[in-house]
């Protein structure tokens, strides 16, 4: 047992101050949200409801990327093997990137994300944004349906004369076929976004919630 002996002051030992303050986390810039808080104007909504879903577009291109993966690994497997390829591939393949271009185009048109020029698109009025809007859904629907009418007589052709490909011998119709089938999927995607740009009444909504942040 310890004890305290007469006359004697305990020690009290205390740590030095250190020179600089501890350290806490900074706190995150920008507002803090919460499950109850509306979205800021510009965290958009990621698809827009539509009729016909986008899930197809969606889908279509997952299998397409996966059958020309397939086809590609195949290839040069039997290439590295054999030092011989399949006669069948490039065909393939150059046909199923066609196909990939034109579905995701046609996914662009119905998500309204195509390249475009900000200077002309987002500057401006909302009444001349919204005209602005529904005239290049409309210049899109009335390029691809041009394609899609000019395309049939071509197939027409092909199934008539009894085209054949240059590689394997197949009728060429079975590939320019899908040609006005997609460009007229294209063509009423287009019309289906200028119909929303029509319908969209919030237009000054975002326009007041856009000034309001950049005076906060």
């Amino acid at each position: 047992m310890y004890g305290s002996r007469p006359g004697v002051r305990p020690v009290t030992w205390r740590l030095p101050q250190l020179p600089f303050p501890a350290m806490t986390t900074p706190p995150e810039s920008g507002p803090t949200l919460d499950a109850a808080s509306p979205l800021p104007p510009d965290i958009e909504a990621a698809d827009e409801p539509t009729k016909v879903p986008l899930a197809i577009e969606d889908w279509l291109t997952v299998l397409i990327m996966g059958a020309l993966a397939l086809i590609t690994f195949a290839n040069v497997i039997v290439r590295y093997f054999t030092d011989s390829s399949f006669a069948w591939t490039e065909e393939f393949s150059v046909f199923l990137m066609i196909m990939l271009a034109l579905v995701a185009g046609s996914a662009a048109v119905a998500r309204d994300r195509h390249i475009r020029i900000e200077y002309f698109s987002e500057s401006g009025s909302m009444a001349r944004r919204k005209r602005l809007a529904q005239f290049g859904a409309l210049m899109i629907a009335i390029l691809f349906a041009l394609i899609g009418a000019l395309s049939i007589r071509m197939v027409w052709d092909d199934y008539r004369f009894e085209e054949t490909t240059p590689g394997i011998g197949l009728p060429a119709w079975w590939y320019s076929i899908w040609l006005p089938i997609v460009s007229f999927a294209i063509a009423g995607r287009a019309i289906g976004l200028m119909v929303r740009r029509g319908r969209k009444t919030n237009y000054k909504s975002d326009d007041n919630n856009s000034k309001k942040g950049d005076a906060k």
